[in-house]
């Protein structure tokens, strides 16, 4: 096995504990790559497309390395009457991404969320866990060009 994968060996290799496999490389890398799917299939003794059959099954499971500033759209009821398909509009409008993908820069990251728990301030997104409410396309490039500098 790959040294980077000796973290695996804490967990028994027992092909029920597959997801917990998995869950344990995307909590380390933050998603699960190609080179991580082969050392799974064969830290567990499966081939690699029951490991992909997992990964495509369960939604919770990243395919994409994560950018190093993570954006979430909240697209829950209250933000999605206030606007949240135009603050997704207007993100991939800037960012030339889609939600589930990262920038070629490795900057930003971009998903759709169910919710963030701050209806009140609807339309709401989050920055690496920071929220920010009531915005509007000058809010949203604002927060952009906050983040592209750090």
């Amino acid at each position: 096995m790959n040294r980077k994968y000796e973290f695996l060996k804490k967990i028994d290799p027992e092909t029920s504990n597959l997801i917990k496999g998995l869950q344990a490389i995307q909590g380390v890398e933050g998603y699960v790559s190609d080179e991580s799917i082969s050392a799974v299939a064969d830290y567990f003794s499966v081939p690699v497309v029951e490991v992909e059959g997992v990964l495509s099954f369960y939604a919770q499971f990243k395919r994409v390395k994560p950018g190093k500033h993570q954006i979430a759209i909240c697209d829950g009821t209250a933000c999605h009457i206030k606007g949240s398909t135009q603050v997704s509009e207007w993100l991939t409008f800037e960012l030339g991404i889609h939600p589930g993908e990262t920038d070629k820069s490795g900057l930003f990251s971009l998903e759709t969320v169910a919710c963030l728990g701050c209806c009140s301030l609807a339309p709401v997104m989050s920055v690496n866990g920071r929220v920010y409410g009531t915005l509007d396309r000058k809010s949203v490039v604002k927060i952009l060009k906050e983040y592209e500098n750090k």
